[in-house]
């Protein structure tokens, strides 16, 4: 992979952390979710008039993309309520990478030896982050199944995306109108659901939902622009170095410990992207 592409994939990365970080601190983590999607569909609704119109080949990706994520979404919500946040975000980000590289190797693009290393190197230390969950023996079966599921939804949605994006004919396009549509699903659900509670959250905390809704917007909007140039798998992997971003902000800034696990997780990280740039 091209030094410059990974620069911008890492910046996406810890663009990722970051809102994850706000999101984590919240004191409703779905309302704030919600505000988030509709920050970054404000950001697509500011680009719409300047992007080309969306090839049709793209449209049954971009809908079945936004089906994929109403399923990210609600496990997401489950796993955070069977399990913690600490072992369910590295298990199921952790083994998405892998799951990608397969998939897109079958359906798409084979990878070269160096991606393929970097690839488990990456993923494998990302997963060493749950080790604290397995040794004071946190770890449950409808968690593990929850963060296992999400991961297969996460190559699902990714490896779809890639397709689309590249049917698109303008890869800015298919972002736009993707983040255009995601807010829908949690639209209806409080047409139907009552939404005066989000209603004065919303008040509250509108300017973080747009603020965090650009960090979204352009988070996921870069790691699929490069999706359209750069192999998949790779992307999908280098994206995923979020998680170790994530824990240096927790540490630096919701007070929690990055001990000799993390660090060696990072070490690993480290010589993955390393492995996707030189081999």
């Amino acid at each position: 992979m091209p030094f410059s592409w990974m620069l911008v994939v890492l910046f996406a990365a810890g663009l990722h952390a970051a809102w994850n970080a706000v999101i984590k601190s919240s004191d409703n983590k779905f309302h704030d979710t919600v505000l988030v999607t509709l920050g970054s569909a404000a950001v697509g609704a500011l680009l719409l008039p300047w992007v080309p119109p969306l090839a049709a080949a793209s449209r049954p990706y971009l809908i079945a993309s936004v089906i994929i994520h109403i399923a990210y979404f609600s496990l997401v919500a489950l796993g955070y309520r069977l399990g913690d946040m600490s072992y369910i975000y590295p298990l199921m980000r952790g083994l998405a990478p892998m799951l990608t590289a397969i998939a897109a190797s079958i359906v798409i693009e084979p990878l070269t030896p160096g991606g393929k290393l970097g690839i488990m190197l990456l993923s494998s230390g990302i997963l060493l982050l749950t080790s604290d969950a397995w040794w004071s023996r946190k770890v449950g079966f409808r968690p593990t199944a929850a963060g296992l599921l999400n991961a297969v939804v996460i190559a699902m949605y990714t490896v779809v995306d890639g397709i689309g994006l590249r049917f698109s004919g303008n890869p800015w396009s298919y972002v736009v109108w993707l983040f255009l549509f995601q807010p829908v699903p949690f639209l209806l659900f409080f047409i139907f659901s009552g939404p005066s509670g989000f209603i004065r959250h919303f008040k509250r905390r509108w300017r973080v939902g747009a603020i965090v809704g650009l960090c979204t917007f352009t988070s996921y909007g870069l790691a699929l622009y490069a999706m359209a140039y750069i192999p998949i798998a790779l992307v999908a992997a280098l994206r995923e170095t979020s998680v170790i971003f994530g824990a240096i902000i927790a540490a630096l800034f919701l007070g929690e410990r990055f001990g000799p696990v993390r660090y060696a997780a990072a070490a690993l990280v480290t010589a993955g992207a390393v492995a996707m740039k030189i081999l």
